[in-house]
Formats: structure tokens, sequence, C-alpha cells
């Protein structure tokens, strides 16, 4: 439950991950699954790093008897229950949402490739070199946060890694664009004909009410045709009272008017469609408390 040890055993892990990449198609399985045990040690070090009881699970007593340095009253460490790949994620993503380019969605593919060859000896050695990236993108930020430093971490296979990760990028880029024209053609063939006034009316009918749901929905201007489109996250409340206030953390982007379609991938390569949006609530009607009662204590003093 060390942060040094699993930051130690994430590296060991990436080494071996990205060797077998290397070596080919008939490796990938050991690739994909090595970079999803090394992405979890990696998420979980920095959970640890915070605190021990962050990577246990909450359900399982002697697991946090561990964790708060009570082991002496529990089960072996051996036997210690900690959260997957999965959870450890999703805390991470919590802890720091403006940082991790990976959501919920988009993690998807490098668990189930790395569940599918631990459990059944399955994974699609087509997608191998997508999943991996994944992986890599989402270790950047956390080696960041970690204050580790790259070149020791990604050792021999740098080069590796930094042509993986800009072959996605720009892939992403020449994805976004195509939808961009493919949205701006539908808008013209739909409303190119109308009068002005007349389009205006129709657009803020149709523009009026987002056509994808998740926790939050706020309007922005799409980038394809012009119109109101609305992106949709979740809400993540910033430290209060240091920040005091809740964002929406875009997660998706859809427009009415020309179908412009984005997810979490191509979201920041489509102008600010990405960028957190201060909302102009209360954050705690987000956490699910009351504030404090005490004002002093609310304020921090």
């Amino acid at each position: 439950m060390e942060s040094e040890q699993l930051k130690s055993s994430s590296q060991r892990w990436m080494n071996a991950a990205l060797a077998a990449f290397a070596e080919g198609p008939d490796s990938y399985d050991f690739a994909v699954h090595h970079a999803g045990v090394a992405t979890e040690h990696l998420l979980k070090a920095y959970l640890a790093g915070i605190h021990p009881a962050l990577i246990v699970d909450g359900r399982h007593f002697d697991s946090l008897l561990h964790a708060t340095g009570l082991g002496s009253h529990a089960a072996p460490l051996t036997k210690a229950k900690t959260i997957g790949l999965a959870d450890a994620h999703e805390r991470v993503l919590k802890l720091l949402p403006r940082k991790i380019p990976i959501d919920k969605k988009a993690l998807e593919p490098l668990a189930d490739a790395r569940n599918g060859v631990a459990h059944s000896a399955i994974h699609d050695s087509t997608q191998a070199e997508a999943v991996f990236t994944v992986c890599l993108r989402l270790a950047d930020p956390i080696l960041e946060e970690l204050k580790v430093d790259p070149v020791s971490y990604w050792g021999p296979y740098r080069v590796l890694h930094d042509k993986l990760v800009d072959e996605q990028v720009r892939q992403e880029r020449v994805a976004a664009e195509a939808l961009l024209v493919k949205a701006r053609s539908l808008f013209e063939q739909r409303f190119g004909h109308m009068p002005p006034r007349e389009r205006d009316v129709v657009l803020a009918t149709i523009t009026s009410k987002p056509m994808i749901t998740m926790s939050y929905e706020a309007p922005k201007t799409c980038p394809a045709c012009g119109a109101q489109g609305w992106v949709a996250g979740e809400v993540n409340v910033q430290g209060i009272p240091a920040h005091e206030g809740a964002y929406l953390i875009p997660y998706g982007f859809h427009c009415a008017a020309c179908d412009l379609e984005v997810d979490s991938k191509l979201l920041p390569h489509l102008g600010d469609l990405d960028e957190e949006i201060f909302l102009d609530d209360d954050p705690y009607d987000y956490l699910g408390d009351e504030p404090p009662v005490d004002e002093d204590i609310y304020r921090g003093r």
C-alpha cells in the first residue's frame, strides 16, 4: 500500500509491456495485459500517496485497518483487498478532473483488454495499438503529479511512447476535422435555402434542449455551424472552501442543427468544447451534504 512501491512496480510492468509490444502481434496479449497492470499500479501510487485508504475496498474492514495503520488487528496484509483499475481511475478522475485526458468510456478498451487476457486469454490484436495508447496518455499526467522523471519511467522505450502518442493525436485531429466537414455540409443542406430570419426561428426551436444527457448539460456554440449545441458531462466540486465552486467537466457534445456529435476523445481538438464550465449553483447541491452549521468551519478557520 506504499506509493513508492506501487510506482516501482508500475515502471517494471510498463517496461515489460512496451518490450512485448515492440516484439509484434504475437506478443500483443502480454503488452495489453502488462500495460493494464502498470496503469492500475500507477493510479494507485497517486492515491496511496494521498492516503493508503484510497486504494482499499471500503467494504473490507481488515483492509481498512491496514490502510489506517492498525494492521496488527487484521488478517495478514497479503489478504488485503484493493480496488481494481476502473475504480482507481474513477477516484483519480474525481481528484484530477482537469488533468486526466481519459474518461470512463475511453478507459473501457484498456480495462476490457487486460481483463480479457487475464481471465480468458482473449483480446483483439487489431486494437492493441489503440488500447496501448490509452494507457500511455493516462500515465503521462499521473507521472507529472507524482513528480516521476518520464525519461526514467519510460526508459529505452521513450521514443516508442512518443511515436504512439503523436500518431494517436494526429488521427484524432483528422477525425475531428472530418466531423466538422460532414456537419457543415449537412447544415447547408438543411438550412442553406432558408431566409436568415426563418432559419433563426427554426434553429431556436430545435436547439433549445439537449439531445444528450449525463449528470449535467450546458449550452455551447457549435464549432461547425455556429448554432447552439450542448455539452454534457459530470459535475466536479473543486475543493471547498479553497475554490468554492462546482464545474461541469464535458464528456460529449451534440448539435441538433448539424448533427455534430463528439465524444470525449475528440473534444480537445474542437476549440473550447473540452473546457470546464463554472456552474452558478451551490456546490453542496452536488455533494449531497448540508453545509456545516459553523460558518468558521465552512471558511476553513
